[in-house]
């Protein structure tokens, strides 16, 4: 009985990165959001079809995963402790669920954004991500438990939001439906809390590639049976697929910032990760809007300014107070541990 807690201890440590890593991490999981909006839009729009491109998306990243995990003994085990921490009620259930949030995302791509852009698209999708992102960690959802609502966190997120709101007002276009800059709004929202549940998925299991898998199976699952209802409905699945590699991509790069973000998480807490997420996704944008853009889509002056401020966001988010800088930062490294063991 008494060795049980020293598991938990020590599963809680593994794997944790130091603050200034982990927001790295965030930036770039951000950038590879992005390219990966970029790959499911094109996919979804030479398919015709955004609902097919989303479930083989997910699908091809959920296989990536289950050949990992076959081939990683520390991921089996984080299976097994996973479902041990829900059976002592230490995790609750619905964090094996996150993947939903990841399905909402994906298929807001293929849908999405290949009409509307990929910069609009991502400043819509951060809008429901940073104010998700409060509601979230103030809600204690994360692997850092209950994360309260100073001035500078607020100003951080209000300043984010502003920038996001300015950018979806001076890109709004008689021809796109409201629809398509509603739907990632939602994403970012669903998004947010997947990452607080893959967070506490990989806190208790001890491995992130574990809750990567469970992220997997439970989006793979949701987006094949939205696509099967949708061909039943429409009369069919496409007749010709695409024959360019790159085209199938999203998967693989969905798998690779989905474990970065959950291991960044565990010390980031969702409002930072969200955040440090958000330049990367913005600088990504603006490359890729650059170097490869969508038919009739192109960048102006205002997406580069958006860049600038959300990064001043993060600063003010991430940087500690002069009195509780220490304070700050030994909590970045013991929160998540401390809550896991009073759960």
């Amino acid at each position: 009985m008494s060795s049980q807690p020293d598991a938990h201890h020590s599963r809680a440590h593994l794997g944790r990165l130091p603050l200034g890593a982990a927001v790295v991490v965030a930036v770039v999981c951000g950038v590879l959001m992005v390219t990966q909006s970029r790959v499911n839009g094109e996919l979804g729009g030479q398919l015709g079809d955004g609902f097919t491109a989303a479930a083989l998306s997910f699908t091809i990243g959920l296989v990536i995963v289950l050949i990992v995990v076959a081939f990683m003994p520390s991921a089996r085990r984080g299976t097994r402790y996973a479902f041990e921490e829900v059976k002592q009620h230490r995790l609750p259930l619905w964090t094996f669920f996150a993947g939903f949030g990841g399905a909402v995302f994906v298929l807001s791509q293929g849908l999405a954004s290949a009409v509307v852009g990929v910069s609009l698209f991502t400043v819509a999708f951060i809008g429901g991500q940073t104010l998700s992102g409060l509601v979230v960690d103030r809600a204690g959802l994360g692997p850092g438990g209950v994360r309260y609502l100073t001035l500078r966190r607020v100003l951080g997120a209000g300043i984010a939001l502003a920038v996001v709101v300015w950018s979806i007002l001076s890109h709004l276009e008689p021809d796109i439906p409201l629809w398509m800059l509603v739907l990632p709004v939602i994403a970012g929202a669903a998004v947010a809390a997947q990452q607080a549940a893959n967070g506490r998925v990989a806190n208790a299991a001890g491995s992130a590639v574990t809750s990567t898998l469970f992220n997997f199976i439970a989006g793979a699952t949701a987006l094949v049976i939205v696509a099967a209802v949708h061909a039943l409905l429409a009369g069919g699945l496409p007749a010709v697929f695409p024959a360019e590699w790159w085209l199938y991509l999203g998967g693989p790069i969905g798998v690779v910032f989905i474990f970065g973000l959950a291991t960044a998480v565990r010390t980031t807490g969702v409002l930072l990760l969200g955040l440090c997420s958000v330049a990367g996704q913005l600088g990504g944008s603006i490359v890729i809007d650059l170097v490869a853009p969508g038919s009739g889509h192109s960048v102006d002056w205002t997406t580069p300014i958006a860049a600038v401020f959300v990064v001043v966001a993060v600063l003010v988010v991430s940087l500690p107070g002069r009195r509780g800088g220490r304070v700050s930062r030994k909590n970045a490294a013991d929160t998540a541990e401390n809550i896991s063991l009073r759960a």
